[in-house]
Parts: C-alpha cells; sequence; structure tokens
C-alpha cells in the first residue's frame, strides 16, 4: 500500500538520528508512521468549509434540544420526584452541551474540560458512532479529508476506523511525549487532527496537541465519536485558523 511505503521511507529518514531503546523505537515508528500520513498537503488547503463546520454544529445543539425535551417530558411524567433530584444533581450536562455549541458559533475556543463534561453525549442516540447520520458523516469526512461520495455504511467503517487508528496513535504520542517531536511533525499531527497547522506557530501547535491528547486519552472506545466531532469542536476557532 501507498501509506505503507511512505511509512517506511520516513522511517528511513529517521533512522540516522540518535537511536532510542527498543521499546521506545518501536512507538516512535508508529508515531511518526501516522504524521506522515498527515502531513500537510498545501498552505491552501482548508480542511473543511465554513457549510459543513456550521452545519455540523447546529446539527448538534438541534439534537441536544430534542433529546433535552423528550428526556425531561418523560421524567416529569412518569418519575416527578425523581425528576426534581435529577434536575439538581445533573443540570447542565447537555444544557452545556447547547451553551458550549453556541460559543463555538460565535468564535470561542473550548477549553478541554467543557469539551469532556460532553463525553456521555456521544456515546449513544444520536451523536454515537453507530447513530451518525449520512449528511453528517460525509461533512465528518471532509472535515478529516476524506471522501464523501461513499454509501453510509461505507462511511460509517471508514470514520470509525480512521478514529480507532487516530485514538491509538494518540496514546502512543501521550507515552512517547509531543517534546520528542520535530516543529514538522508537531505541526503534521495537528494537521492530522483537523488543525490547519501551516500558519501557526510551533509553540501554539503543541498547545493545541497538548489539549486534544487530555481528550483523546480520556475516552473509552464507545465514546470516540467524540474525537470524531473533536475535530471540528477543538480547531475551528483556534487562533491562527481561517472561520
Amino acid at each position: 500500500m501507498a501509506l505503507s511505503r511512505v511509512c517506511w521511507a520516513r522511517a528511513a529518514l529517521w533512522g540516522s538520528a540518535v537511536t532510542p531503546g527498543p521499546h521506545v523505537t518501536r512507538k516512535l515508528q508508529l508515531v511518526r508512521c501516522g504524521l506522515a500520513w498527515g502531513a500537510p498537503r498545501s498552505s491552501k488547503l482548508h480542511l473543511s468549509p465554513k457549510a459543513d463546520v456550521k452545519s455540523l454544529i447546529s446539527y448538534v445543539v438541534a439534537k441536544t434540544k430534542v433529546i433535552n425535551g423528550k428526556y425531561h417530558r418523560f421524567l416529569g411524567r412518569h418519575f416527578p420526584r425523581f425528576y426534581v433530584m435529577y434536575t439538581i444533581f445533573m443540570k447542565g450536562l447537555r444544557g452545556h452541551m447547547t451553551e458550549l455549541c453556541t460559543k463555538i458559533q460565535h468564535g470561542t475556543h473550548p477549553a478541554v474540560h467543557d469539551i469532556l463534561a460532553l463525553r456521555e453525549c456521544f456515546s449513544n442516540h444520536p451523536l454515537g458512532m453507530k447513530q451518525l447520520r449520512a449528511l453528517q458523516m460525509k461533512a465528518l469526512s471532509r472535515a478529516m479529508l476524506l471522501t464523501p461520495y461513499l454509501p453510509s455504511f461505507l462511511l460509517r467503517h471508514r470514520l470509525k476506523t480512521h478514529t480507532i487508528v487516530i485514538h491509538q496513535l494518540d496514546r502512543a504520542l501521550a507515552k512517547l511525549g509531543i517534546g520528542q517531536l520535530t516543529p514538522q511533525e508537531v505541526k503534521s499531527a495537528c494537521y492530522l487532527r483537523g488543525l490547519n497547522s501551516t500558519h501557526i506557530a510551533e509553540e501554539r501547535c503543541r498547545a493545541w496537541l497538548g489539549e486534544w491528547l487530555q481528550i483523546s486519552c480520556s475516552l473509552k472506545e464507545a465514546e470516540l465519536s467524540l474525537l470524531l466531532h473533536n475535530v471540528v469542536l477543538l480547531s475551528v476557532n483556534y487562533t491562527g485558523t481561517g472561520r
């Protein structure tokens, strides 16, 4: 495969550097293989059209409101006493998602803890990986530089596989340490995860990659739809990106 050839070629070029221990070398090859996969192609390339980004965020907001309304009516009708406790202890979970998406729409870069607070909302209907609709999967595919022109079942399979690979690379990179990467590798790592890093300073790229790893390494496999949406949530308003 072309990907394998690129990875081996990159590995051969890096082979002249100082040789770490065998355990670290294996992880470094895994991480850098992923970095070569996501290297920037052109400074003129945009990761996703503005319409796709707005459509994704608007979709999440709309679905959150629907879920919120139905769930609250169900609890209030069948479990009125529990509903009182629920509103006290759970107030702000889905409401927080609506608030966060609204802030992103207005140009705010979200904090890591704000995104992680939404993890449960992305593990089941309608934002879970198995419940994503065709239009949403097409928009997410464009955001990840993947062709959207495939049947829905293939789009879902490829998005899930792609996200799992990135999640595995994230865990390996977190153990290796961002400090082990060269400036170009840092920018490539950001680009692979949805940030157009071409015109962003290295320090800002490292900071953003650190935020991404905090989120990714905190997620379980059932919550990886959040990591997929994080391509938009974490990158769209970051300093230096287009809006």
